[in-house]
């Protein structure tokens, strides 16, 4: 009974008395469905995720998002606010996701670096959430429960869902997933009840969705084919209605944009594949079949699919999907397969915007892309599944054990799929097994390795990586830090010298490669060299802070403390949080006859994290002692051994009568 009850509301028209009536039938289906079928769908996804918990960060964004990023780097209690703020008015390489990367920076502070269990666990709760509003929304659309829960499972096992929540990362779309979700679970609730607080919501995860990720754009799109599905028509005011949600878009959509464009991604990848826009046109038709055929069998996923070196044949008939497409949805809306026009429009609307015909990324597809945007399909696949369970004739035993084996297989491979993120040695191993055309994963493995202290790999990829395209500086300049680390020697320092020369060669203007030079020239001998590569260095890249670093250095070994203090104060401007180069800053201070003013430098240095913080304390008690301040380096000296400080000067104990 509950069953054509809501199919039946499904049919009338949201106008005049009829809304009471779609009001008190929802109440009696929401009322009677089963409790038990989202926490089903819930624990089953939580085990095909639970290979993911064990997984570690990897060289794939996971580094400049978070755990390289400054602003999650030295977050902390103190400068929390600050940092905040910073994250909200920056973008990170090209993308503005704000609330992700703030979610990152608390779970620094919380849990540190060295714990990627609760980072994994986070985005498998909010993958979760994302499952039980799949549910609901389902459920409200007028899907009985074992449609809804077929749904659910889809959403939550398949394996295209392995990116989303087995890369850190990729926080975004769990992130903006659920809020997303949320806005328009609240819509339907809104088209059933008229609670005008439901807008109030609606707006507000609108919003963290949209500061989540910038696909969350096409939300207005997705909440005016909730309007005809639930309606069976559209007005004017289902779209003038929304107005504000699109202005919301625009914006995020602007700035989403603008940020790309700075960072250089939409015309890097342009640049890289050298296809034209009416060539991407049909890149993206091609990408769009891929998504659709991956939907039923989900074969070779890769974290990358780079683009081919030449644009293939095949790409070309590619887009009779167009005019296919075009006809199943002219067809479903003529005869009111009402489903099928929903759910495939609400898999156009959220993919169109990622199918790289702007080129921004390093891939032509993306498993992730198709996050929010297979609900749609999934959708169709639950709703006659239900119909096909409701009919007397059918043998439903026969669709039960197709569905079945469809959950347990896709199940099986996400379990397994999760293990390729497991470090970035198996990711790019993964991504090696389909693609050995292409430089990046071979040169990412060789940087793992290499960090590793696996040299011979790391030198076996690098070889391969400069090998396949000579004019790679970016390869020369890993491969040198390799011989830098390395250190056997002048041998090896003359190999990192001469591998730095030929980055510098392919790309005279990046002030890194002068940087890592001077540093070679350093461990070589050649002071003055090593000073002129990183003045030019600091000259080309006025923001790397290593090159200040290694400079003050170079000036201290020169004994110009002068010139060393104003390096590292340069230093200090770019990188606040580092306690040893403040306490560096106040021995420079001291040593130039500025011992008053060394006390904040030492006081500001035990704010950070440092394995010397004992040093510290004893060094501020010397300062305290000379500037007559007795008390005050009895406390220090008293903190310093405290800590189990051992090199205190036993002349000095006695001076302060300790």
């Amino acid at each position: 009974m509950a069953k054509k009850s809501i199919q039946k509301s499904n049919t009338i028209k949201a106008t005049g008395p009829v809304q009471n009536k779609v009001v008190a039938t929802n109440s009696v289906v929401t009322s009677s469905v089963p409790w038990w079928p989202p926490l089903l769908a819930m624990v089953v996804t939580f085990l095909c995720f639970t290979s993911s918990l064990d997984n570690q960060f990897v060289n794939w964004d996971d580094d400049r998002n978070f755990y390289e990023n400054k602003l999650v780097q030295h977050i902390d209690k103190n400068n929390f606010w600050e940092n905040s703020k910073e994250i909200f008015s920056s973008g990170v390489i090209g993308n503005y996701n704000p609330l992700t990367i703030w979610t990152f920076a608390i779970e620094k502070i919380a849990f540190g670096f060295d714990k990627p269990y609760y980072w994994h666990l986070d985005n498998l709760l909010l993958h979760l959430i994302c499952v039980f509003f799949a549910y609901r929304i389902a459920i409200l659309l007028g899907v009985g429960w074992q449609g809804s829960l077929l749904i659910a499972l889809l959403f939550g096992i398949h394996p295209m869902r392995v990116e989303s929540v087995a890369w850190v990362t990729e926080r975004k779309d769990v992130l903006f997933g659920a809020f997303y979700l949320a806005a328009l679970l609240q819509y339907v609730k809104y088209k059933l009840d008229h609670l005008n607080i439901r807008w109030i919501w609606m707006t507000l995860f609108f919003v963290l969705s949209l500061f989540s990720k910038i696909q969350a754009v096409s939300l207005p799109l997705s909440l005016i084919l909730i309007d005809y599905y639930m309606d069976k028509e559209w007005t004017m005011k289902s779209v003038i209605n929304k107005i504000p949600f699109f202005i919301l878009s625009l914006i995020f959509g602007i700035v989403g944009v603008i940020m790309l464009r700075d960072f250089g991604s939409l015309s890097s990848a342009s640049d890289t594949t050298q296809f034209s826009f009416f060539q991407r046109l049909f890149v993206g038709a091609f990408s769009f079949i891929i998504y659709l055929v991956k939907l039923v069998v989900p074969f070779r996923m890769s974290p990358l699919y780079p683009y081919p070196n030449y644009f293939p044949w095949y790409f070309y008939p590619s887009m009779l999907i167009l005019p296919i497409v075009l006809y199943v949805l002219y067809q479903s809306y003529k005869n009111e397969w009402k489903a099928i026009f929903f759910g495939l429009s609400f898999f156009i609307v959220n993919i169109i915007f990622l199918l790289q015909i702007l080129g921004a990324g390093q891939g032509y597809l993306a498993d992730r892309f198709t996050y929010i945007a297979y609900f749609g399909l999934f959708f169709i696949a639950g709703y006659y599944f239900d119909r096909y369970l409701n009919r007397k004739e059918s043998n439903s035993n026969v669709g039960l054990f197709v569905i079945g084996v469809f959950v347990m297989v896709f199940g099986f491979m996400t379990f397994q799929q999760n293990k390729i993120w497991q470090d970035s040695g198996t990711l790019w191993s993964h991504v090696l097994k389909y693609y050995q055309n292409t430089t990046l994963p071979y040169g990412n493995r060789a940087n793992f390795y290499r960090d590793k202290k696996m040299y011979k790999e790391a030198i076996a990829d690098y070889n391969v990586t400069i090998g396949m395209k000579g004019d790679q500086p970016q390869a020369y300049n890993s491969r040198a830090r390799l011989y830098f680390d390395l250190a056997k020697g002048r041998d090896s320092l003359m190999l990192a010298l001469n591998d730095y020369n030929k980055a510098i060669q392919y790309d005279p203007k990046d002030g890194e490669f002068r940087v890592n030079r001077g540093a070679t020239y350093a461990r070589l001998g050649d002071i003055q060299k090593a000073i002129e590569d990183l003045t030019e260095g600091i000259k080309l890249k006025p923001d790397h802070a290593v090159g200040y670093l290694n400079r003050s250095i170079m000036y201290h070994n020169l004994n110009r403390v002068d010139l060393a203090l104003q390096d590292i104060e340069s230093y200090l401007k770019l990188v606040p949080y580092n306690g040893d180069l403040w306490y560096e800053k106040a021995r420079a201070l001291r040593l130039l006859g500025r011992t008053e003013e060394s006390i904040p430098a030492y006081t500001e240095a035990m704010k950070y994290e440092s394995g010397n913080k004992a040093l510290f304390y004893y060094e501020r008690a010397k300062t305290y002692f000379e500037l007559h301040k007795i008390n005050e380096a009895k406390a220090d000296l008293q903190q310093a051994i405290s800590m189990g400080f051992n090199g205190i000067d036993p002349a000095f104990r006695m001076q302060l009568g300790m």
